[in-house]
């Protein structure tokens, strides 16, 4: 039988013994990296060393171990962060939107200041397999994941239900902040101790925010909670949850719109490739002007032309498009409560992704040939990437819009959802890396995708579904069939009958 310690106001110290316990270990290895004990330098090499020689010869292991640490990234802390952030600041939460910023910012102010006053020089081992910039201690993914995702936990712990759900809830962000740490001892880019201070000064940085947070609670009047099992804010529940149920979803309903979603895109990519197919092997080589166009660009560029097409190549390369498309998804779940505009942006833009890389792979038609401005491209020419990820996600954006909003504005949506497409084409075209007719592949596979997936997915509902009305079988059984469906308060008059 266990026994838990209170204080004299009812409340647990274990919190407070875990961030003081935490605080006093990162002073004593921030400390003992400081003057390079002996010992622990001995213990630190021999790890890095050891797990090195461990996993440097397994290719599938590094990828994988790459993977995980990726999680712990810059880019996917601050957009998760960011994106929470957007969510609470939607649904008016901006205490707890503020929080999260906060504890973010923490962590990218204290890595690269400890590190800098340390000056711990990385690990170096025989088999290297990543490569890491700037300092060792401590290590920046391990303490940005313990923030960032800790930080996420306490915010959106009081939308998960308690009990089972709530304990899976803290052990998968528990196990994804510590396989990252681990992921930088095994890939020799950090020491076991700049993961041990890293873990230890993200623990004492939460531990100071919630209290923080509590105590401005405190100051308006509201209870103080306990973070780690109720989160900080247990009254914000409703406007936690990310989206509502629907109305009236079957499983079979939804299991045929998947169907129906598979066949519709293995029947476009097919038609796609055919597309790609004929064009290749019977249009001689300059249907649409596939020869003239790119050389008729290549002869007229020009400096400032050169930037503007960079702009826009940039606009539909992978990287803008994931973050339109994240953005996208988190402000329509914020404002709708709904899942369904997210399924519509993910099954779109995945299946754009899939079909791109398949069609690519099956016709293998080469770049124009002219000078290129892109070097290095991955893919083949047929059919743009940058043009179908384009024309799929604006022209989403403006359905979403036009469909959920109720102003004159909501029309505006459609400028982009017309320019962007024309200007990233324009912009390829000059660049040399795609011919007239990989543009039109890419528009044709845009235009089917996005009417299959908005009849099947239909993104602007709200998942209701009406009753149809039984044949009429006489005025008497009409009206009967009505007033069975008025049900009692069509005999009951309101406040004021």
């Amino acid at each position: 039988m266990t026994s838990r310690i209170h204080d004299r106001g009812g409340h647990s110290l274990a919190p407070l013994i875990t961030v003081t316990s935490a605080a006093l270990l990162f002073t004593i290895l921030l400390v003992l990296v400081r003057l390079q004990w002996i010992p622990l330098e001995s213990v630190d090499h021999g790890a890095a060393a050891d797990l090195n020689s461990a996993v440097a010869g397994d290719k599938t292991l590094v990828t994988v171990i790459k993977a995980i640490t990726w999680l712990g990234s810059d880019g996917v802390l601050w957009t998760v962060t960011g994106a929470a952030a957007v969510l609470l600041a939607l649904r008016k939460r901006w205490r707890l939107a503020l929080y999260l910023l906060v504890a973010g910012a923490g962590a990218l102010i204290m890595d690269p200041v400890l590190k800098s006053l340390v000056g711990r020089a990385r690990p170096v081992v025989a088999h290297p397999v990543a490569h890491g910039l700037g300092n060792s201690f401590p290590s920046g993914h391990s303490l940005g994941s313990i923030a960032c995702y800790g930080a996420v936990l306490l915010v959106f712990l009081p939308a998960v239900r308690p009990g089972a759900w709530r304990r899976a809830f803290i052990a998968v962000i528990t196990v994804l902040v510590a396989l990252i740490g681990i992921s930088r001892v095994l890939l020799g880019v950090h020491y076991l101790s700049d993961v041990l201070g890293a873990w230890a000064l993200g623990i004492t940085w939460l531990g100071i925010t919630a209290f923080a947070f509590e105590l401005s609670r405190h100051a308006t009047g509201e209870p103080v909670t306990d973070p780690l099992s109720q989160g900080l804010e247990p009254e914000a529940r409703g406007d936690l949850a990310p989206a509502q149920p629907e109305p009236g979803a079957s499983r079979r309903h939804r299991g045929r719109v998947a169907a129906g979603i598979v066949i519709s895109w293995v029947l476009i990519l097919g038609a796609v490739i055919g597309f790609g197919e004929l064009v290749i092997k019977f249009g001689n080589g300059n249907v649409l002007g596939d020869r003239t166009v790119p050389r008729w660009f290549a002869a007229h560029r020009t400096p400032g032309l050169t930037r503007w097409s960079e702009v826009f190549t940039t606009l539909g390369a992978t990287e803008a498009i994931l973050i339109v498309s994240i953005a996208t998804c988190v402000v329509f779940l914020a404002v709708t409560r709904r899942w369904r505009p997210v399924i519509f942006i993910a099954v779109l833009m995945f299946g754009e992704l899939g079909a791109f890389l398949t069609a690519a792979d099956v016709v293998k038609r080469p770049r124009p040939d002219v000078t290129h401005l892109d070097h290095h491209l991955p893919t083949s020419a047929y059919p743009s990437g940058h043009e179908a990820a384009t024309a799929c996600l604006y022209v989403a954006i403006a359905i979403l819009v036009i469909g959920h909003a109720r102003g004159w504005w909501r029309w505006l949506f459609l400028v982009p959802a017309v320019a962007m497409p024309v200007l990233v084409a324009l912009s390829r075209m000059y660049r040399g890396e795609h011919h007239p007719t990989d543009i039109l592949g890419s528009l044709i596979f845009a235009a089917l995708w996005l009417t299959a997936t908005s009849v099947l997915i239909k993104p602007n509902s709200d998942g209701s579904t009406r009753q149809r009305r039984p044949p009429a079988v006489g005025h008497r059984a009409a009206r009967a069939y009505e007033n069975s469906r008025a049900g009692p308060a069509a005999d009951v008059g309101g406040p004021g009958g």
